[in-house]
């Protein structure tokens, strides 16, 4: 896990790369590579690549960045891990290629080299790089298919910079805060910016499972090698209806153990984050079956919800003793987050409703001299555990009983000020917005209806941006071609929560402590390998397929154990401090965030 930068003037008019820029956007990364710092110009200065260095694969300076191959042709920044690339390695040593290290860095060069573009077929792993190909001269930009690392990029159209993160870029001085509307309106709908758009107008996501090619022509060629949504479709093509007994429950199992095995390939200690969820205590059981020798786990507590139903460290110790794992329960007050505020909201690379609890646990993680933790996260879109994979589809069935837009808008109109006393004003809208999969996703997961931020934001950013981003067509874009409910849910769910909030809130919450958070559940073989049994039996549970992997470790408490979702009291904390009103809870935080990235936010509604 690392922080990486780069400038490309391609343009004929441009100006040379400026070091001192450069260096800037590098360092605004420090927390990301704490453990070194590299920096390469080419010698007509149009291309330059920056790297902060967090080591956990390769610890000498053999594994330093920018990179180069033998000969100076090619040269990588690279952040994340590929799990594969002792595999790989093999491969390519066999065709002739030769290592100067044990870096999955030099994986990727060399693997580029033999495959071209047809490299990310072969990669497992979570990943965003630049490779500079100097016979070519083109710059390769690359991001992992489910978009668990982020890449950035302003493009002028004669420079291009790129950074791990938003802010990066910015520190660099040269790009323009002016912020995005499209970004706001989809942060205000959504409690994220949903990519490609950021909270910054000049500043763009590069999205998942792309390749974007820039030659020094100024020539771009965006391809996408991997779409989550086909995924799903090719396998919902034809479902077949498996056995969900003991078969099916190990042949999980052994993907599950699979895929931990490869999350903890790392020349350090990697930990793990222990819930009292299923999908971390199977993370936690299959790490235990592996033959790493000692784990720590870490589990956050909330003084709030101590001995009650809230409480996580209870059961959490419980799995930890039975599987011998060295715990760690780490409890947090408000006073905890009163001290934390302002470094969480410099950390905060994006403007995002959650991301609290993974900035907690991060750091107890890295005060035990972590430099990597499995998470449990991808578990719910995986298994169908989200309640939407029940609502969603039955606002669907409610929309076909009751047609017509105009109806329901209508009894929203009359019905909003009612609901509004009683709980959030957007039940007012679910006739409104029942009609389709995309608009009772929207329905579901939205913070503000798009009715609702006509009065939030400046008329102006409304306008412009709802011109730009529609979210109903966008929702119904992902699921395109996708036939089985189900899995049109897993698609919104992994492509939309999970990619632009989740993985995100992973990110910058844990580079925030220089601490590397990998997810066995958000990983590509295990999808298609696991997602065919689930997408035949959707009406079976969670604790059902997970069995198998906790058999020997779970009592019936925790395999019957009702999901509550992890929560953090920040509404009650914000409310004690008069940070927001009373009864704003989740609103409030978003208006309250919102604010702090600069957005238009209407006089009275923060």
């Amino acid at each position: 896990m690392c922080g990486i930068a780069g400038i490309f003037a391609y343009g004929g008019a441009a100006v040379s790369v400026d070091e001192t820029e450069l260096l800037k956007t590098r360092e605004a990364m420090t927390a990301r590579g704490p453990d070194g710092a590299g920096i390469w110009l080419s010698t007509d200065r149009r291309i330059g690549l920056a790297h902060r260095r967090l080591a956990l694969v390769d610890l000498t300076d053999s594994g330093a960045q920018p990179m180069a191959n033998g000969d100076g042709t090619l040269r990588i920044v690279f952040n994340g891990e590929i799990y594969n690339y002792r595999e790989l390695r093999v491969s390519l040593e066999a065709r002739g290629y030769q290592f100067r290290s044990t870096s999955d860095t030099e994986v990727l060069l060399h693997l580029y080299a033999d495959a071209d573009e047809r490299m990310f077929e072969r990669l497992r792993g979570m990943y965003a790089f630049a490779i500079w190909d100097a016979v070519r001269k083109r710059l390769v930009l690359a991001r992992d298919p489910f978009g668990m690392k982020p890449l950035y990029y302003s493009d002028d159209g004669s420079t291009i910079r790129i950074a791990s993160q938003v802010k990066a870029i910015l520190s660099g001085g040269a790009i323009a805060s002016s912020t995005d509307c499209a970004g706001q309106v989809g942060f205000f709908l959504l409690g994220y910016v949903p990519e490609p758009w950021t909270a910054y107008e000049k500043i763009k996501a590069l999205p998942a499972g792309h390749c974007l090619v820039i030659d020094e022509g100024g020539r771009r060629e965006l391809t996408q090698f991997c779409d989550i949504k086909r995924e799903l479709a090719d396998l919902g093509d034809s479902p077949t209806r498996t056995d969900c007994g003991i078969e099916t429950a190990r042949r999980i199992e052994n993907s599950l153990a699979d895929s931990v095995r490869h999350h903890l390939v790392a020349d350090v200690p990697v930990g793990l984050f222990l819930s009292a969820g299923l999908d971390s205590s199977s993370i936690a059981a299959a790490s235990a079956k592996s033959q790493v020798s000692h784990i720590d786990s870490i589990t956050l507590g909330f003084k709030e919800y101590a001995g009650g139903p809230g409480d996580e460290t209870i059961v959490a110790a419980d799995v930890a003793a039975r599987l011998g794992l060295k715990h760690h329960p780490r409890w947090i007050s408000e006073d905890d987050f009163a001290a934390a505020h302002e470094k969480l909201f410099a950390a905060m690379d994006q403007p995002s409703t959650d991301g609290v609890n993974t900035y907690f646990v991060s750091e107890a993680a890295s005060s035990l001299g972590l430099k990597a933790a499995l998470s449990g996260l991808g578990g719910d879109e995986l298994f169908g555990g989200y309640p939407s994979f029940r609502h969603v589809p039955r606002l669907v069935g409610l929309g076909k009983m009751i047609p017509g837009k105009t109806l329901g808008i209508g009894l929203r109109q009359i019905a909003a000020p009612i609901v509004a006393r009683l709980s959030s004003p957007k039940y007012a809208s679910i006739l409104e917005y029942s009609g389709s999969f995309g608009a009772a996703y929207l329905m579901r997961r939205a913070l503000f209806l798009p009715w609702e931020i006509e009065s939030l934001l400046d008329p102006d950013v409304v306008r412009e941006g709802f011109a730009d981003f529609d979210p109903v067509a966008m929702l119904e874009q992902s699921i395109a071609g996708i036939k089985e409910d189900h899995l049109k849910v897993a698609a919104l769910e992994m492509t939309w929560y999970m990619r632009n909030q989740l993985l995100r809130d992973a990110d910058w919450a844990g580079m925030a402590h220089s601490l590397e958070i990998r997810m066995p559940m958000v990983d590509l073989p295990t999808l298609r390998a696991v997602m065919p049994a689930v997408a035949a039996h959707p009406e079976m549970r969670k604790p059902d397929f997970l069995s198998a992997a906790l058999r020997e470790v779970a009592g019936r408490d925790l395999l019957a154990r009702r999901k509550t979702g992890f929560v953090v009291p920040i509404r009650d904390w914000l409310m004690r401090r008069n940070a927001v009103g009373p009864g704003r809870g989740l609103r409030g935080w978003a208006s309250m965030v919102g604010k702090r990235f600069g957005f238009a936010i209407r006089e009275g509604r923060t």
